[in-house]
């Protein structure tokens, strides 16, 4: 098991009397998002519902795994270590950091069992009571003016600290291909065929404009699929001149329709 594995699958979500549905939804995405899986509820006002569903967004497998408690007791009785989520810095008398130093700790090992991060519900947070229950406290900085954060926007930035935690990077893109020249020249000479057909180019002098043109396009390196389009533009406008094109495939590259639209 992967590092990335191994701290996400140690994480336990849970929501103390959430109150609209929807929150429930929106922290299974969050969740999701971010490669978490368990989820507990303990005594929610409405759970399952259909508002759940629909602002999961697909995120379906988590609500249908989420477990229900009556108490918070019973949410995290075989967890190692758990957190509270609280905005009452001042009221806390167990120890408390932002998100990152908490989960750099866990990252770090220093509870390599299961772990229970507790939200508390929308409006009043979590009791003293359940307080009690959690072993540290985690604040998340907002603006002194204006500390009131959506519960599945806070669920959504501890997943991100800790998917961060864990190792995960952004996918690097695909290394970008420029064509071979020979295909660049099949584009010159079917571009200046164009020009000269809509009269841009004069065709006794046409080198000044086809000489910015080839400077133009080699500083932007198309790669295959992008001179397709350019391709396919250029037949376009030969057709709605009337005009023979001067190919419908282009055999040195992909096969694709050369009006084709690219996919939203």
């Amino acid at each position: 098991m992967n590092q990335e594995v191994e701290l996400l699958s140690r994480i336990r979500v849970v929501l103390v009397a959430t109150r609209h549905p929807g929150n429930i939804g929106s922290a299974a995405r969050a969740m999701r998002n971010m490669g978490l899986t368990d989820l507990a509820l303990v005594d929610p006002h409405r759970f399952p519902d259909p508002e759940a569903t629909a602002l999961a967004s697909g995120a379906d497998s988590i609500l249908d795994s989420a477990t229900v408690h009556a108490t918070l007791v019973d949410a995290i009785a075989d967890c190692e270590h758990v957190i509270a989520t609280t905005a009452r810095v001042r009221y806390v008398s167990i120890p408390f950091s932002e998100p990152r130093e908490c989960v750099a700790r866990l990252a770090a090992g220093q509870h390599p069992g299961k772990v229970a991060i507790v939200f508390g519900r929308e409006r009043t947070g979590l009791t003293n009571e359940e307080l009690d229950h959690c072993r540290e406290a985690v604040a998340i900085p907002t603006d002194p003016q204006f500390g009131s954060m959506n519960l599945a926007a806070a669920v959504q930035i501890m997943a991100y600290e800790l998917r961060l935690a864990a190792g995960a990077r952004i996918p690097e893109m695909p290394e970008h291909q420029p064509v071979p020249q020979g295909q660049m020249e099949h584009f010159f000479d079917h571009l200046e065929k164009v020009l000269i057909a809509t009269t841009f180019v004069d065709p006794a002098a046409p080198r000044f404009i086809m000489r910015r043109m080839r400077r133009m396009f080699g500083r932007a390196a198309p790669d295959s699929h992008e001179i397709n389009i350019l391709r396919g533009i250029l037949t376009s406008v030969e057709e709605a001149l009337g005009i023979k094109p001067t190919t419908k495939t282009f055999p040195h590259l992909p096969l694709h329709a050369q009006t084709q639209k690219e996919q939203p």
